[in-house]
């Protein structure tokens, strides 16, 4: 207030997704998961998978499957997607693709 500066207000910031054209990442998103095809197991497991931070008992549990069910489905999903689960560039990428998909 001394120095007559304007407020910086932060709560309706910019994020990262609102970025990108919402068209465009709605085609990168379909086309990323493609190779999951219409598996709404698989895609449910790898979101809660990436929402839990990787962790087998949590998914497990929030899925009420069994953790090895878990880590058979997510080994799948990695194989089909041709992508490595443990590099956080690629699960980002995934839950962003992921996250635009749950809008429809």
């Amino acid at each position: 207030r001394a120095t007559r500066t304007p407020l910086v207000r932060h709560g309706e910031r910019t994020g990262l997704a609102d970025l990108v054209p919402p068209a465009e990442a709605e085609v990168h998103a379909r086309t990323l998961l493609a190779p999951l095809g219409a598996n709404p197991a698989l895609t449910e497991t790898l979101r809660t998978w990436l929402s839990l931070h990787g962790s087998w008992d949590r998914t497990a549990v929030a899925l009420t499957v069994h953790r090895n069910t878990v880590r058979q489905r997510i080994a799948r999903c990695a194989a089909l997607l041709d992508a490595d689960l443990d590099d956080p560039d690629v699960r980002m990428e995934l839950w962003f693709a992921l996250k635009r998909t749950e809008q429809d």
